[in-house]
């Protein structure tokens, strides 16, 4: 079996799969911002944020961890891992027949008992013996997991060509207010034809995408502790109160109110 090396690096230093128990667990330290390469394990992953920002992408979404929430991986799903500077995450590693977990990946709300029972297992050595007070917890934890209440938080994208080079420009320039008609302009085609594209890619209209990525964008940034205002400027609006309008309207508190609650 296996030792737990306690000096991980990167998450990509450890292999899930060389153990046989139905759920353990890895605590990675704050360190310097971490771009993970796309993997898959036999395990599904369960990928919790203690602070800062994390985010995961998969083959047709981007998903985003905030603060107390986690973000499931089916097993044998394609994934990046994205780890904000100075965010402290935990990695939950489940058995595919351990728990009847979401069978598409999904961001769920992370309750206290299950945050402290998560990093109590991360300090465990995950070759623990069964029947053992490590493998009770770990089952203790499976039990309350089921209850977790499912969150959206997450962007449709699309391998389209189009849409691909729509959202790499408006991650890497989120203030950028270019219209449809504009963007269909930039992309050669008509107004309607990717209006109608969005739609069928992602679920979503045009301006309801982009808003969905701000909101993304905007969790991530005032996670890492970027003020409102600046988070407001960063994403182009107009003043403070539009933005935060938009924050309240999507997740139905203020930005302050919303961390406040996490808290």
């Amino acid at each position: 079996m296996p030792s737990f090396n306690k000096t991980i690096s990167s998450p990509e230093d450890f292999d899930p799969d060389a153990f046989s128990q139905a759920a353990i667990a890895l605590q990675i330290a704050p360190e310097l911002e971490h771009s993970g390469t796309v993997h898959s394990h036999r395990k599904g992953q369960l990928i919790v944020s203690l602070h800062g920002a994390v985010s995961c992408e998969v083959k047709d979404a981007i998903w985003l961890v905030p603060p107390q929430h986690a973000v499931w991986i089916p097993s044998s799903t394609s994934h990046s891992v994205r780890i904000t500077k100075n965010a402290s995450t935990c990695f939950l590693f489940i058995e595919p027949s351990a728990i009847a977990m979401p069978s598409s990946c999904c961001t769920l709300y992370i309750s206290p008992l299950i945050k402290e029972l998560i990093q109590h297992l991360a300090a465990q050595d995950p070759a623990y013996q069964a029947e053992s007070k490590t493998s009770r917890l770990a089952n203790v934890l499976l039990e309350h997991l089921c209850d977790a209440p499912l969150k959206d938080l997450h962007l449709p994208i699309s391998d389209h060509p189009k849409i691909k080079q729509l959202t790499n420009a408006l991650f890497a320039y989120p203030d950028d207010r270019t219209t449809l008609r504009q963007w269909a302009e930039r992309l050669a085609t008509s107004e309607r034809s990717l209006a109608r594209l969005v739609k069928s890619a992602t679920g979503l209209s045009f301006g309801r995408w982009r808003q969905q990525l701000h909101l993304m964008i905007a969790l991530s940034q005032l996670a890492e502790g970027q003020s409102v205002q600046n988070v407001a400027g960063n994403l182009g609006y107009d003043s403070v109160n539009a933005f935060i309008t938009m924050f309240k309207k999507a997740l139905g508190k203020s930005p302050t109110q919303y961390f406040a609650s996490l808290r």
